[in-house]
Formats: structure tokens, C-alpha cells, sequence
């Protein structure tokens, strides 16, 4: 049985790492104001947009506080937006949305001296600056009461509609003449959802942030500032499995990550029983099968399954099956390791020496003269399986 004072000692390792994995401070006010500067670009007196009243706001990981460095330097930061523009889906096809929207991000580009042309993908157009970030914007219409009548003909529960959005999407088969279908998605319910499966713990962090006056009110304080259990768990699993995968197409994509570790998530205190314990729930991957079928329904809309290619290619759920016994063997090993040197050098390899070396040299290294010297942590019984203590 491992003990409390090694469960603290591991506890802090995860969390300190976990920071070191996060964006920095700096690194995201520059995102936050790079993307903030397109929004003033669109309500500029010029702008073809201007009198539809467009809002550019964050979606995916950072919104949901879950960003993850890259796992090499020359690699950049993906930076999720949404830009709702004031239509209605009887005055606009998506074609012209999107090229609308296409128009002053190409101009907005040349302004402000990004040398890349904006790029037009399937749903999305694309801001690259090099070696830093690259955005990709998605145009989008507000559009909740449509969603809200959707999900109660189809029984499924109406909650967050009122975030609901239409958007582009260049496969459509009715992408280019007015239609009342449009594809829809639902970001900031989604964050909505996410926020709920850790109120309590967030409720927490975020009275203390208030308590040390950095913020006025709770109602002020960013998702991004929280770092509950549940967000830091996401970054270990999205560091790991990003080493593990290596640009293998079979990588399971963050939002399946993310939905399932809301899911599995009891509100546990301490990162160590959060991060354990999702780990062993990840594990019955025949859970999420409904009449053979995989299903990671997305919580604020039901229609739509996340696990959708798990059913088109059988490799995808093996790779996703492979990957978690793969993690949880690898902390396995690390947490046996009986002292901390050795369990640094165990989580080099998974989780990036660079932020391994750092974060152990910030909590446990002591100066003596020029010569470091680390404490000893004894691991009683090496071979407790995970997630039972």
C-alpha cells in the first residue's frame, strides 16, 4: 500500500508537471491579444462585416484550460476561434459566409504582415504565424432556437442550447444555396458541460482567486485560471499520448480524451486520485459500445459521435485500447521506482525531458555549494495496482 506521504510526494510531481506543461502566462496574453486584434479588424467602419455585429471567442482546449505545449520547439500553439456573425440561415448561404469572413481575414493577413496566405479549409479559415501560433477561425451564426427544436424531436435533453451555432462546412451538400440545415456545433455549451463535471473543486479554486483578489467575482474568473484535477489529468493524458503516438494517424483526438475524462471524473481533490483513477475508467473500452456500435456521444449534443471513425476503421479503437494500457504500465513503472532520480528518469521519456528535468529541479532540488542533491522516497510496495489504494 503506498503510503500518504508517497501519494503527496507523486501528487506534486503530477501537478508540477502538469504546470510545466501548460501555456505560459505570457504565450497566452499574446494568443489572446493576436486573436482579439482580428475581432477589432472585423468591427473596423470598413469592414464587409462590420453591421452584423461579429464576435470572435475561444473554443477546445483554450477555453477549456487543457492547452498542452508542443512536444518539440519548432512546434506552434493551435488556437481554436469561433467568429459569430449576426445572420440568419434565410439571408446567407455558407459559401458566402465563408467567403465573406475569407475576404477580411485575407485582408486583415496582408496588414498585418503575416506572410502565409489564409487558408481554406473544410469548415475553417487559417491564420499561421510562423513559429508562434497558427488560429484557425471558424465563421459561424448564432443560432439556438433550430438546435433546441432539433435535440426535443429527437428526446435528448435541450440544456446549453441557448449557445448553439451554425456553421461552415465545405462538404455540405448544401453548402452553396440558402437551406434552413446547417451543420450546428456547440462550443461554449460544450465548456458549459465541462465546467459542471468539476464545480465543485472549481468553485473552490475560484473563491481563493477571489480570496487573493486577482478577480472581482467569481462570475470573472476564466476557465483557464481554475486547473482543477480534471484539466491537469487532460494534460498528462494529451502529453503521453502525443509522445506515444509520434504523428501516428491512429492518435485519438483531444475531444474523446477530454469527453471521457468529463465523464469519468468524480470531483476528487488531489490530482493523483483524479488522474488514476480515469486512467483505470479509460481502461473498459468495451463500455462504450452500444449494439456494437462505439458511441462518445458529444454531452450538449447527442446527435453527434465523437467515435464516429472508431466505427469506420477497427484500428482507431485498438490504437485508442493500446495507448491506455501503454500509460497506465508506464506510471506503473515510475511510481515503483524507490527513489527520485530514477522516477524522473521513468518520466522523461513519456512525458518530455524538458519538463521533467524542470519541474523536478523546481520542487525537489536542494543548492549545496554547485552540487544537487535529491530526497530519497521509498516505495513500500511496488507492485499495488493502479487506481486501488
Amino acid at each position: 500500500m503506498y503510503t500518504p506521504e508517497q501519494k503527496k510526494n507523486f501528487n506534486k510531481i503530477l501537478k508540477k508537471i502538469a504546470e510545466e506543461l501548460d501555456i505560459s502566462d505570457s504565450k497566452f496574453e499574446e494568443a489572446r491579444k493576436k486573436y482579439e486584434s482580428v475581432g477589432d479588424w472585423l468591427k473596423r467602419e470598413e469592414s464587409n462585416l462590420v453591421e452584423y455585429n461579429p464576435k470572435i471567442y475561444t473554443q477546445g482546449s483554450f477555453r477549456l484550460g487543457t492547452v498542452v505545449k508542443p512536444v518539440n520547439d519548432n512546434e506552434e500553439y493551435d488556437i481554436d476561434l469561433v467568429c459569430e456573425i449576426d445572420y440568419t440561415k434565410d439571408s446567407i448561404t455558407q459559401k458566402q459566409l465563408k467567403e465573406l469572413f475569407g475576404e477580411e481575414i485575407k485582408l486583415y493577413a496582408k496588414e498585418a504582415n503575416i506572410k502565409k496566405a489564409p487558408e481554406n479549409k473544410k469548415r475553417c479559415w487559417t491564420l499561421d504565424y510562423a513559429n508562434e501560433f497558427h488560429m484557425d477561425i471558424l465563421p459561424a451564426i448564432p443560432d439556438s432556437e433550430s438546435f433546441r427544436l432539433l435535440l426535443e424531436s429527437k428526446k435528448h435533453s435541450a440544456d446549453w442550447t441557448e449557445y448553439a451555432i451554425s456553421i461552415t462546412d465545405k462538404t455540405s451538400h448544401n453548402y452553396d444555396y440558402l437551406d434552413s440545415e446547417w451543420p450546428c456545433s456547440n462550443p461554449k455549451g460544450y465548456a458549459e458541460w465541462f465546467k459542471n463535471k468539476m464545480k465543485v473543486v472549481a468553485d473552490t479554486r475560484m473563491k481563493e482567486l477571489v480570496l487573493l483578489e486577482k478577480y472581482a467575482s467569481v462570475e470573472e474568473v476564466p476557465m483557464f485560471e481554475w486547473k482543477t484535477p480534471l484539466q491537469q489529468t487532460i494534460q498528462l493524458l494529451k502529453r503521453h499520448r502525443d509522445i506515444y503516438f509520434n504523428g501516428n494517424d491512429h492518435k485519438p483526438i483531444s475531444i474523446i480524451i477530454t469527453t471521457l475524462s468529463g465523464h469519468a471524473y468524480n470531483n476528487e481533490p488531489e490530482l493523483y486520485a483524479s488522474f488514476f483513477n480515469i486512467i483505470k475508467r479509460l481502461e473498459d473500452i468495451n463500455s462504450l459500445k452500444q449494439n456494437g456500435v462505439y458511441e462518445i456521444l458529444n454531452p450538449v449534443n447527442p446527435t453527434e459521435n465523437f467515435a464516429d471513425k472508431w466505427n469506420e476503421n477497427e484500428e482507431l479503437p485498438k490504437a485508442f485500447n493500446d495507448w491506455i494500457h501503454q500509460l497506465k504500465e508506464d506510471f506503473d513503472i515510475a511510481q515503483q521506482k524507490k527513489e527520485l532520480v530514477s522516477i524522473q528518469e521513468s518520466l522523461k521519456p513519456i512525458l518530455g525531458a524538458g519538463v521533467v528535468t524542470s519541474s523536478f529541479n523546481a520542487i525537489f532540488t536542494k543548492q549545496e555549494g554547485k552540487k544537487k542533491v535529491y530526497p530519497r522516497v521509498e516505495i513500500k510496495n511496488p507492485h499495488k495496482p493502479w487506481g486501488v489504494y
